[in-house]
């Protein structure tokens, strides 16, 4: 067998300031979301300036909601400690907190601005499930949000590249690369909201629904094979439960807005109306 080589999670170093691949990773999620939203809100007739001061709130927000959800399920591991509650460059961050900062956010801020909450919605959605898939490869440098215990042969019978499998070597074990799932997962999601955009029957909303359809489903599956879930109870995982509400949520929008004529308006329809 080769001889293990694993990933530096630091990236470099500049005097005194530590950057890792972490952030770098993350970072790039964020702003090749944002270039997209930019380019998509042409086609929907939202100004850039409505996206621009949206983002300038909701990814802050989202980011700190995400790292108070961490916190609130691992309180055990900074209450000794409360400091490293703002080492988010350590990793921590949980989607389903930044999920609920973003939509919180982004109602508000539809309802102040006069603008339909659906449009931005399905406007952000390809971004975020892009995001999310970028993301997970954070997690990968972090040797974070793994799997159960496999071997190496079973890695390699999925004939991943040396270097996945080298970085699934954790204290002497193999894990499922769990991350990686997620981010397939993802990643096909993304395209099946690119060809779902230009489809006539989609209604406004209807993308944002879809988004949260595919990633739940996706999520609830994976997180049944993760070891660092954070937990209800000793054997209730937080993550599945949200996934399942979110799930029924959406399916619930879906028929119900299409059933009480609420989804009047196509995806690109140029009327902003709050619907």
């Amino acid at each position: 067998m080769d001889k293990i080589q694993q990933l530096d999670r630091v990236a470099f170093t500049f005097g005194p300031i530590t950057v890792y691949w972490y952030g770098i990773i993350i970072g790039t999620g964020l702003i090749l979301g944002l270039l997209l939203a930019t380019r998509e809100s042409k086609k929907l007739d939202l100004s850039k300036d409505i996206l621009s001061d949206l983002l300038l709130w909701a990814i802050p927000i989202a980011i700190i909601f995400a790292r108070i959800y961490y916190v609130l399920f691992t309180w055990d591991q900074y209450k000794e400690n409360p400091i490293e509650i703002i080492a988010i460059w350590h990793g921590g961050i949980a989607i389903h907190g930044a999920i609920i900062g973003g939509l919180i956010t982004t109602i508000i801020f539809a309802k102040k601005k006069g603008v339909s909450f659906w449009k931005i919605a399905d406007l952000i959605a390809p971004s975020l499930i892009l995001g999310q898939a970028i993301g997970r490869w954070g997690n990968f440098m972090n040797q974070e949000a793994h799997g159960t215990e496999v071997t190496r042969s079973f890695l390699e019978n999925l004939h991943l590249p040396k270097f996945i499998i080298d970085q699934m070597y954790i204290k002497g074990v193999y894990y499922h690369p769990t991350f990686l799932y997620e981010s397939i997962w993802n990643t096909m999601g993304f395209v099946i909201l690119l060809v779902l955009r230009r489809m006539p029957f989609l209604r406004r909303g209807e993308l944002f629904l879809s988004y949260m359809i595919w990633y739940s489903v996706g999520r609830f599956f994976v997180e049944g094979l993760r070891t660092d879930s954070l937990m209800v109870t000793d054997k209730l995982r937080i993550a599945q439960v949200i996934s399942l509400f979110l799930l029924e949520v959406a399916l619930f929008l879906l028929w119900f807005r299409r059933s009480k004529g609420l989804a009047k308006y196509s995806y690109s329809a140029k009327d902003n109306t709050m619907d």
